[in-house]
């Protein structure tokens, strides 16, 4: 199944069903969904999500990446949807 992700109502459905995220964390999901298949900074999140120019982001990036795995992945560890590339990003696979 698909992840869904509703702007309006800010809700996210995976198949285990309703799913609950932080602001930070839907904002995140929100941008990696819009650029679906495509590589972006933990620095191109950070302008994003916080509107802000990042300095020092990726640890704040990759905690926040780590919990949205968690909700929404079958398997955290071994993620489906939400990839990383060391030294490059994190990608969105539909």
């Amino acid at each position: 199944m698909d992840i869904i992700l509703q702007e309006k109502t800010r809700t996210v459905i995976t198949e285990k069903g309703p799913v609950h995220l932080t602001g930070k964390e839907f904002g995140i999901l929100s941008f990696l969904m819009e650029n679906a298949g495509n590589t972006v900074s933990a620095e191109d999140i950070y302008r994003a999500v916080w509107d802000a120019e990042p300095f020092d982001c990726h640890l704040v990036i990759s905690v926040h990446i780590r919990h949205i795995r968690e909700k929404i992945e079958k398997n955290p560890s071994r993620p489906d949807h939400v990839k990383v590339f060391w030294g490059k990003g994190y990608c969105f696979n539909a």
